[in-house]
Protein backbone atom coordinates (compact mmCIF):
# COMPACT_ATOMS: atom_id res chain seq x y z
CA UNK A 1 0.00 0.00 0.00
CA UNK A 2 1.00 3.34 -1.15
CA UNK A 3 0.30 6.56 1.00
CA UNK A 4 0.18 9.67 -1.18
CA UNK A 5 0.27 13.02 0.69
CA UNK A 6 -0.79 16.41 -2.01
CA UNK A 7 -3.12 14.20 -3.66
CA UNK A 8 -5.14 17.42 -4.56
CA UNK A 9 -2.43 18.98 -6.18
CA UNK A 10 -1.15 18.73 -9.74
CA UNK A 11 1.22 15.69 -9.47
CA UNK A 12 -0.32 14.19 -6.37
CA UNK A 13 -3.81 13.50 -8.26
CA UNK A 14 -2.02 12.38 -11.53
CA UNK A 15 0.13 9.77 -9.79
CA UNK A 16 -3.22 8.82 -7.81
CA UNK A 17 -4.65 8.28 -11.36
CA UNK A 18 -2.09 5.99 -12.90
CA UNK A 19 -1.15 4.04 -9.60
CA UNK A 20 -4.70 3.30 -9.69
CA UNK A 21 -5.08 2.35 -12.93
CA UNK A 22 -1.78 -0.11 -12.13
CA UNK A 23 -3.87 -1.57 -9.49
CA UNK A 24 -2.18 0.00 -6.85
CA UNK A 25 -3.77 0.08 -3.41
CA UNK A 26 -3.37 3.38 -2.02
CA UNK A 27 -4.57 6.01 0.82
CA UNK A 28 -4.84 9.64 -0.44
CA UNK A 29 -4.14 12.54 1.72
CA UNK A 30 -5.06 16.57 0.14
CA UNK A 31 -5.82 19.58 1.24
CA UNK A 32 -9.30 21.44 -0.07
CA UNK A 33 -8.55 24.68 0.29
CA UNK A 34 -8.69 25.67 -3.13
CA UNK A 35 -11.41 25.38 -6.02
CA UNK A 36 -9.42 23.23 -8.61
CA UNK A 37 -8.70 21.15 -5.40
CA UNK A 38 -12.39 20.50 -5.02
CA UNK A 39 -12.39 19.32 -8.38
CA UNK A 40 -9.39 17.38 -8.43
CA UNK A 41 -10.82 15.54 -4.91
CA UNK A 42 -14.15 14.82 -7.04
CA UNK A 43 -12.19 13.45 -10.09
CA UNK A 44 -10.51 10.81 -7.90
CA UNK A 45 -13.57 10.01 -5.77
CA UNK A 46 -15.28 9.38 -9.27
CA UNK A 47 -12.21 7.03 -10.24
CA UNK A 48 -13.34 5.34 -6.73
CA UNK A 49 -10.97 6.86 -4.50
CA UNK A 50 -11.17 8.81 -1.41
CA UNK A 51 -9.10 11.93 -0.61
CA UNK A 52 -8.65 12.72 3.30
CA UNK A 53 -8.86 16.47 4.19
CA UNK A 54 -5.85 16.13 6.53
CA UNK A 55 -3.65 19.21 7.95
CA UNK A 56 0.22 17.23 7.69
CA UNK A 57 0.97 19.66 10.78
CA UNK A 58 -1.57 19.44 13.28
CA UNK A 59 -3.19 16.01 13.41
CA UNK A 60 -2.47 12.39 14.72
CA UNK A 61 -1.07 10.34 11.36
CA UNK A 62 -0.57 7.15 12.77
CA UNK A 63 -4.07 5.98 11.84
CA UNK A 64 -3.28 6.94 7.75
CA UNK A 65 0.15 5.09 8.28
CA UNK A 66 -0.83 2.05 9.52
CA UNK A 67 -0.26 -0.92 6.87
CA UNK A 68 1.49 1.12 4.48
CA UNK A 69 4.33 0.14 3.06
CA UNK A 70 6.00 3.25 0.99
CA UNK A 71 5.01 6.78 2.08
CA UNK A 72 5.53 9.91 -1.00
CA UNK A 73 5.37 13.19 0.30
CA UNK A 74 3.92 15.59 -2.04
CA UNK A 75 2.27 18.14 -0.08
CA UNK A 76 3.84 21.56 0.44
CA UNK A 77 3.33 25.11 1.10
CA UNK A 78 4.73 26.53 -2.04
CA UNK A 79 3.28 29.72 -3.95
CA UNK A 80 1.92 31.83 -1.00
CA UNK A 81 3.98 35.03 -1.61
CA UNK A 82 1.94 36.34 1.38
CA UNK A 83 2.76 34.44 4.34
CA UNK A 84 6.19 34.70 6.72
CA UNK A 85 8.80 32.52 6.56
CA UNK A 86 7.79 30.90 9.74
CA UNK A 87 4.33 29.38 7.37
CA UNK A 88 6.88 27.80 5.17
CA UNK A 89 8.36 26.16 8.51
CA UNK A 90 5.51 25.16 9.95
CA UNK A 91 3.54 23.15 6.94
CA UNK A 92 7.33 21.93 4.85
CA UNK A 93 9.28 20.88 7.74
CA UNK A 94 6.79 20.38 10.66
CA UNK A 95 4.45 18.65 8.73
CA UNK A 96 7.03 16.34 7.37
CA UNK A 97 8.56 15.72 10.77
CA UNK A 98 4.90 14.81 11.89
CA UNK A 99 4.69 12.42 9.00
CA UNK A 100 7.78 11.00 9.47
CA UNK A 101 7.05 10.10 13.09
CA UNK A 102 3.79 8.27 12.16
CA UNK A 103 4.99 6.42 9.54
CA UNK A 104 8.16 5.16 11.90
CA UNK A 105 5.62 4.48 14.34
CA UNK A 106 3.60 1.97 12.16
CA UNK A 107 6.82 0.23 10.62
CA UNK A 108 6.41 2.28 7.53
CA UNK A 109 9.35 0.01 4.76
CA UNK A 110 9.88 3.79 2.89
CA UNK A 111 9.73 7.56 2.89
CA UNK A 112 10.36 9.61 -0.41
CA UNK A 113 10.46 12.75 -0.01
CA UNK A 114 9.24 14.93 -3.22
CA UNK A 115 11.89 18.53 -2.72
CA UNK A 116 12.21 21.04 -5.53
CA UNK A 117 15.08 22.33 -7.92
CA UNK A 118 14.46 25.46 -5.81
CA UNK A 119 16.76 24.09 -3.12
CA UNK A 120 19.67 25.77 -5.34
CA UNK A 121 18.84 29.05 -5.61
CA UNK A 122 19.73 31.60 -8.33
CA UNK A 123 23.18 29.92 -9.30
CA UNK A 124 25.56 31.67 -11.44
CA UNK A 125 26.39 28.34 -13.29
CA UNK A 126 23.82 26.97 -14.47
CA UNK A 127 24.60 23.59 -15.04
CA UNK A 128 24.23 21.30 -11.66
CA UNK A 129 25.93 18.03 -11.27
CA UNK A 130 25.52 15.77 -8.31
CA UNK A 131 28.00 17.81 -6.04
CA UNK A 132 26.49 20.86 -6.37
CA UNK A 133 25.63 23.13 -2.95
CA UNK A 134 22.23 23.50 -2.48
CA UNK A 135 21.52 27.16 -1.56
CA UNK A 136 18.08 28.33 -1.60
CA UNK A 137 17.38 32.13 -2.10
CA UNK A 138 13.66 32.43 -0.65
CA UNK A 139 11.71 30.80 1.47
CA UNK A 140 9.78 27.77 -0.28
CA UNK A 141 13.54 26.56 -1.21
CA UNK A 142 14.81 27.07 2.31
CA UNK A 143 12.33 25.19 4.09
CA UNK A 144 12.39 22.17 1.24
CA UNK A 145 15.98 22.09 2.24
CA UNK A 146 15.58 22.06 6.42
CA UNK A 147 12.73 19.09 5.28
CA UNK A 148 15.45 17.17 3.46
CA UNK A 149 17.66 17.62 6.36
CA UNK A 150 15.08 16.06 8.60
CA UNK A 151 14.00 13.23 6.29
CA UNK A 152 17.86 12.51 6.13
CA UNK A 153 18.17 12.68 10.32
CA UNK A 154 15.64 9.83 10.62
CA UNK A 155 17.47 7.07 7.89
CA UNK A 156 18.13 4.94 10.71
CA UNK A 157 14.42 4.52 11.45
CA UNK A 158 13.06 3.95 8.26
CA UNK A 159 14.08 3.66 4.36
CA UNK A 160 14.52 7.02 2.93
CA UNK A 161 15.05 8.85 -0.45
CA UNK A 162 14.84 12.58 -2.05
CA UNK A 163 13.52 13.45 -4.97
CA UNK A 164 14.44 16.60 -5.80
CA UNK A 165 11.31 17.26 -8.71
CA UNK A 166 12.24 20.31 -11.88
CA UNK A 167 9.69 21.89 -13.61
CA UNK A 168 7.03 19.82 -14.12
CA UNK A 169 4.06 20.25 -16.34
CA UNK A 170 1.56 18.14 -18.32
CA UNK A 171 -2.43 17.64 -18.48
CA UNK A 172 -3.92 18.74 -15.39
CA UNK A 173 -1.38 21.60 -14.44
CA UNK A 174 -2.75 24.99 -13.91
CA UNK A 175 0.72 26.80 -13.49
CA UNK A 176 1.48 27.02 -17.56
CA UNK A 177 -2.01 27.65 -18.57
CA UNK A 178 -1.28 31.68 -18.41
CA UNK A 179 1.65 30.95 -20.67
CA UNK A 180 -0.36 29.00 -23.17
CA UNK A 181 -3.21 31.12 -23.31
CA UNK A 182 -1.26 34.31 -23.75
CA UNK A 183 0.47 32.97 -26.75
CA UNK A 184 -2.66 31.45 -27.95
CA UNK A 185 -4.39 35.22 -27.45
CA UNK A 186 -1.32 37.17 -29.11
CA UNK A 187 -0.95 38.82 -25.35
CA UNK A 188 2.48 37.08 -24.40
CA UNK A 189 5.36 38.62 -24.57
CA UNK A 190 9.27 37.77 -23.22
CA UNK A 191 10.80 39.05 -19.90
CA UNK A 192 14.32 39.48 -20.60
CA UNK A 193 16.47 37.97 -23.30
CA UNK A 194 14.60 34.34 -23.15
CA UNK A 195 17.86 32.66 -22.69
CA UNK A 196 18.04 31.34 -19.17
CA UNK A 197 17.66 27.14 -19.07
CA UNK A 198 15.22 24.92 -18.19
CA UNK A 199 14.67 20.95 -17.89
CA UNK A 200 11.24 20.19 -17.50
CA UNK A 201 9.58 17.01 -16.73
CA UNK A 202 6.65 15.79 -18.16
CA UNK A 203 3.94 14.69 -14.84
CA UNK A 204 3.70 10.89 -16.33
CA UNK A 205 7.62 10.63 -16.31
CA UNK A 206 8.26 12.16 -13.04
CA UNK A 207 5.45 9.63 -11.53
CA UNK A 208 7.19 6.52 -12.90
CA UNK A 209 10.71 8.04 -11.45
CA UNK A 210 9.20 8.77 -8.11
CA UNK A 211 7.15 5.01 -7.89
CA UNK A 212 10.81 3.24 -8.95
CA UNK A 213 12.20 5.53 -5.43
CA UNK A 214 9.31 4.32 -3.59
CA UNK A 215 9.75 0.39 -4.51
CA UNK A 216 12.95 -0.24 -5.60
CA UNK A 217 15.76 -0.55 -3.60
CA UNK A 218 18.95 1.26 -5.55
CA UNK A 219 17.64 4.90 -4.26
CA UNK A 220 17.40 4.53 -0.52
CA UNK A 221 19.65 7.20 1.43
CA UNK A 222 20.20 9.35 -2.37
CA UNK A 223 18.84 12.66 -3.16
CA UNK A 224 18.58 12.30 -6.88
CA UNK A 225 17.08 15.15 -9.39
CA UNK A 226 14.06 14.04 -11.14
CA UNK A 227 13.99 16.00 -14.35
CA UNK A 228 13.50 15.09 -18.00
CA UNK A 229 16.61 14.77 -20.25
CA UNK A 230 15.91 17.93 -22.75
CA UNK A 231 17.25 21.54 -22.27
CA UNK A 232 15.35 24.15 -23.78
CA UNK A 233 16.00 28.35 -23.39
CA UNK A 234 12.66 30.27 -22.20
CA UNK A 235 12.67 31.52 -26.14
CA UNK A 236 12.93 27.42 -26.87
CA UNK A 237 9.92 26.58 -24.85
CA UNK A 238 7.58 29.03 -25.61
CA UNK A 239 8.48 28.31 -29.58
CA UNK A 240 7.02 24.68 -28.55
CA UNK A 241 4.08 26.12 -26.96
CA UNK A 242 3.41 28.41 -29.47
CA UNK A 243 3.35 25.44 -32.14
CA UNK A 244 1.20 23.29 -29.78
CA UNK A 245 -1.59 25.86 -29.90
CA UNK A 246 -0.85 26.65 -33.65
CA UNK A 247 -0.17 30.81 -33.03
CA UNK A 248 2.84 32.23 -34.00
CA UNK A 249 4.80 33.74 -31.37
CA UNK A 250 5.19 37.43 -31.07
CA UNK A 251 8.90 38.32 -30.82
CA UNK A 252 8.46 41.66 -28.49
CA UNK A 253 10.31 41.92 -25.32
CA UNK A 254 10.75 44.01 -22.29
CA UNK A 255 13.54 44.27 -19.70
CA UNK A 256 13.40 42.12 -16.26
CA UNK A 257 14.62 44.70 -14.15
CA UNK A 258 11.44 46.91 -13.95
CA UNK A 259 9.42 43.59 -13.32
CA UNK A 260 11.54 42.36 -10.39
CA UNK A 261 11.43 45.92 -8.76
CA UNK A 262 7.68 45.96 -8.78
CA UNK A 263 7.58 42.66 -7.41
CA UNK A 264 9.74 43.12 -4.64
CA UNK A 265 7.68 46.81 -3.51
CA UNK A 266 4.52 44.46 -3.69
CA UNK A 267 5.68 41.51 -1.43
CA UNK A 268 7.04 44.39 1.09
CA UNK A 269 4.02 46.19 0.60
CA UNK A 270 0.86 44.04 0.15
CA UNK A 271 2.66 40.84 0.84
CA UNK A 272 3.05 41.95 4.75
CA UNK A 273 -0.49 42.88 5.08
CA UNK A 274 -0.90 39.13 4.30
CA UNK A 275 -2.63 40.15 0.58
CA UNK A 276 -1.17 37.48 -1.91
CA UNK A 277 0.83 40.31 -4.44
CA UNK A 278 -0.45 39.47 -8.36
CA UNK A 279 3.56 39.55 -8.96
CA UNK A 280 6.49 38.40 -6.86
CA UNK A 281 10.03 37.50 -7.63
CA UNK A 282 9.27 33.73 -7.77
CA UNK A 283 6.93 33.96 -10.18
CA UNK A 284 9.75 35.83 -12.58
CA UNK A 285 11.87 32.91 -12.04
CA UNK A 286 10.31 31.96 -15.26
CA UNK A 287 12.00 34.43 -17.05
CA UNK A 288 15.48 34.38 -15.44
CA UNK A 289 16.64 31.72 -13.63
CA UNK A 290 18.65 28.98 -15.24
CA UNK A 291 19.39 25.20 -14.54
CA UNK A 292 20.30 22.02 -16.45
CA UNK A 293 20.61 18.94 -14.71
CA UNK A 294 23.56 15.89 -14.95
CA UNK A 295 21.75 12.20 -14.99
CA UNK A 296 24.86 10.82 -13.74
CA UNK A 297 23.53 10.28 -9.87
CA UNK A 298 19.80 9.46 -11.57
CA UNK A 299 21.81 7.21 -14.09
CA UNK A 300 23.20 5.32 -11.19
CA UNK A 301 20.48 4.97 -8.95
CA UNK A 302 17.51 4.25 -11.20
CA UNK A 303 16.39 2.52 -14.11
CA UNK A 304 13.91 5.34 -14.72
CA UNK A 305 14.06 7.15 -18.13
CA UNK A 306 11.97 10.22 -18.94
CA UNK A 307 10.16 9.79 -22.34
CA UNK A 308 8.05 12.60 -23.39
CA UNK A 309 9.79 15.38 -24.85
CA UNK A 310 8.32 19.03 -24.29
CA UNK A 311 7.27 19.35 -28.18
CA UNK A 312 5.68 16.63 -27.68
CA UNK A 313 4.28 16.88 -23.76
CA UNK A 314 3.51 20.52 -25.01
CA UNK A 315 1.33 19.36 -27.60
CA UNK A 316 -0.59 16.92 -24.79
CA UNK A 317 -1.16 19.83 -22.58
CA UNK A 318 -2.70 22.69 -25.05
CA UNK A 319 -5.07 19.27 -25.95
CA UNK A 320 -6.17 18.84 -22.76
CA UNK A 321 -6.39 22.43 -21.91
CA UNK A 322 -8.93 22.64 -25.31
CA UNK A 323 -10.99 19.23 -23.88
CA UNK A 324 -11.23 21.02 -20.46
CA UNK A 325 -12.12 24.65 -22.23
CA UNK A 326 -9.57 26.49 -20.56
CA UNK A 327 -7.96 27.11 -24.16
CA UNK A 328 -10.44 28.01 -26.70
CA UNK A 329 -10.52 25.91 -30.23
CA UNK A 330 -8.14 27.77 -32.91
Amino acid sequence: MILITGATGFIGTRMAELFKADGEELILLGRLGTEPETHRRDRLEMLGMTVHDVDLTEQNLVQYTDGVDSVIHLAAAQHEANKPESYFDKVNVEGTRNLLDAAISNSVRRFVYGSTIGVYGNVAEPHIDDDFPAIPDNYYGRSKLRAEEVVLSRSDDIEVAIARISETYGPGDFRLLKLFAAIQKRIFFMIGNGVNLHQLVYVDDLVYGLREMATGDAAVGQTIVLAGDGVSTTLEMCDSVSRAVGIPLRRFRLPLWPFLTIAFLLEHTIGRMGIQPPLHRRRLDFFRKSLSFSSSGRNRFLEWKPRVSFGAGAVRTAKWYRDQAYLPPV
